[in-house]
């Protein structure tokens, strides 16, 4: 058994779309049409394009529990979901410019380094470096 693909929640696919690629990076993988102007639309990583796949789900728009759970999380502060960086603070250095919101900035956890951002679509992320 193995993950090949895990879901965010996200508010706006099209507004999720362009965060997740042109700001951090992912590369579009699969992108089709469902009803009601939905999409089955994935994201891989640049680094492991045949990896696990990120799908972009607008749950929250569709289904009031995914979107109390996902309000829930966002105002306790609480990560949807971690990405694995070689570097925080460069990722930090990267995305602050770029308009990314910090609600951790880079901070030494025992034998890792995180920081916390709002992805603009409803989460927060947490990034991740194994020290």
């Amino acid at each position: 058994m193995k993950v090949t693909l895990i879901s965010i929640p996200v508010r706006d696919q099209e507004k999720a779309l362009k965060f997740y690629t042109e700001v951090l990076g992912f590369i579009k993988k699969k992108d089709l049409p469902l009803e009601g102007g939905n999409r089955w639309l994935t994201l891989v990583s640049k680094e492991a394009q045949d990896g696990p796949e990120l799908l972009l789900e607008p749950a929250p728009i569709h289904f009031e529990p995914s979107k109390v759970y996902q309000d829930a999380l966002m105002e306790a502060g609480i990560p949807y979901a971690q990405f694995d960086v070689n570097s925080v603070d460069e990722e930090y250095e990267r995305l602050t410019p770029l308009g990314v919101t910090f609600s951790v900035k880079p901070t030494v956890m025992g034998t890792v380094k995180i920081a916390v951002f709002n992805d603009t679509c409803g989460n927060n992320i947490q990034i991740v470096e194994t020290l």
